[in-house]
């Protein structure tokens, strides 16, 4: 789950996380109320969306930036009056953009230099890791690819936490010294604090600044949650913004289905997510694409089976579907009846293909066989995804 700027510094600023004074407007008629909560200083305006590359982000309307550097809190008023529920484009939101719908205001901070800092899972050794680099500001990913040695990481032992001997590694890979490496120390400390206390599966600050005057600040603030870590967070659940996620991923989560949008015409319903990353990629393989990733779980009951018919159908690039399940825990007769209730309930006019295997599989077919539905039926994983991708030609 991620959540926007704003929240993330409140959340930083719990434990203990400078950041610059700032104030968020859910609409106009807060704006100036938000305005003056904040130093009659230059002022940055910043659209809140659940993406990245917002300062170099063009609005559908041809108004460009979502990040804007205010003199005056009159400009800074204006600013937001252009960006408030305009469609903002940036390069992770793809050509469709995403609504702004909150603007927030911070206090425009003395920059002496940036940084970036990042702590997120490393996979590799199912451990936490810092990564860190002196050049902040830009995408993480430039610096990886033209610079890969100005990027450092620090691998964290969970069961002890951040040690002081790491924390004097980064600050003297980061070059800083004096008041800056004491109040950098501080913030390090308290950032891993923060991630490993929320569940975090992501901080990243990008960037991070010393002043001056030797302060360091979180300038912006990345966070997204661990989805199977929340139930031990209601008040990180209650900052969920149900207007930044697909309503079909919505939808899907009550119903405790895994779903993913993609931009492809056929739709997958799959059980266990290997196998739905497999299907994916065969659909690929014979010329096919994929239009979700979708996966049931192990143990669907018949009512998911129907809500995620229902999801797919939801999507109108979908041309054919394709559903391809491995019964082990799963019952694939469960599976079968889900379809017949589903086709019926929704009046299905796609092509479908079916391929079942495992765990009660005649029983499964033989449902399908007399449901009187004008499905088709794959004897193999190859053979089904090249009888979708034919059908949708």
């Amino acid at each position: 789950m991620n959540i926007h700027e704003y929240q993330a510094k409140a959340l930083f600023e719990k434990f203990g996380v400078p950041v610059p004074k700032g104030a968020a407007a859910k609409s106009p008629a807060e704006f100036a109320s938000a305005l003056a909560l904040l130093p009659d200083a230059p002022v940055v305006v910043k659209s809140q969306i659940h993406a990245g590359g917002r300062g170099k982000g063009t609005f559908t309307d041809g108004y460009k930036g979502g990040v804007k550097f205010a003199k005056t809190k009159a400009d800074a008023l204006e600013y937001a009056n252009k960006m408030f529920n305009n469609t903002l484009v940036t390069i992770q939101t793809g050509p469709a953009g995403r609504k702004v719908q909150t603007i927030y205001f911070t206090h425009a901070s003395d920059i002496k230099k940036e940084y970036y800092l990042a702590i997120l899972l490393d996979r590799v050794t199912s451990r936490p890791v810092i990564v860190a680099s002196t050049e902040g500001g830009v995408e993480i990913e430039k610096v990886a690819h033209d610079t890969p040695e100005k990027i450092f990481k620090i691998v964290i032992d969970p069961a002890y936490g951040i040690a002081d001997f790491q924390v004097r590694e980064l600050i003297a890979q980061l070059g800083l010294a004096g008041s800056e490496a004491k109040n950098a120390a501080k913030l390090i400390r308290n950032l891993y604090t923060c991630y490993w206390e929320t569940d975090a599966a992501m901080i990243e600050v990008n960037p991070l600044i010393t002043t001056p005057t030797g302060d360091v600040l979180a300038l912006d603030a990345k966070v997204s949650f661990d989805s199977n870590a929340l139930y031990r967070h209601p008040e990180i659940v209650a900052l969920r913004d149900l207007n930044e996620e697909d309503p079909k991923e919505i939808e899907a989560s009550k119903f405790s289905l895994s779903y993913i949008a993609l931009d492809g015409n056929i739709a997958c319903l799959v059980n266990g997510a290997g196998l739905a990353m497999s299907t994916m990629d065969i659909i690929k393989h014979y010329g096919g694409s994929p239009a979700n990733f979708l996966d049931v779980g192990g143990g669907a009951s018949k009512d998911q089976v129907v809500a995620a018919f229902k999801i797919i159908l939801g999507d109108p690039n979908v041309k054919g579907i394709f559903v391809n399940i491995f019964g082990g825990i799963m019952d694939c007769n469960v599976i079968a009846t889900g379809i017949v209730e589903a086709v019926k309930e929704v009046g299905l006019k796609l092509p479908l293909v079916v391929r079942l295997e495992g765990n009660n599989v005649a029983a499964g077919k033989a449902t399908l066989a007399s449901s009187g539905l004008a499905l088709v039926s794959g004897d193999t994983m190859a053979d089904a995804a090249q009888k979708i991708v034919k059908l949708v030609a």
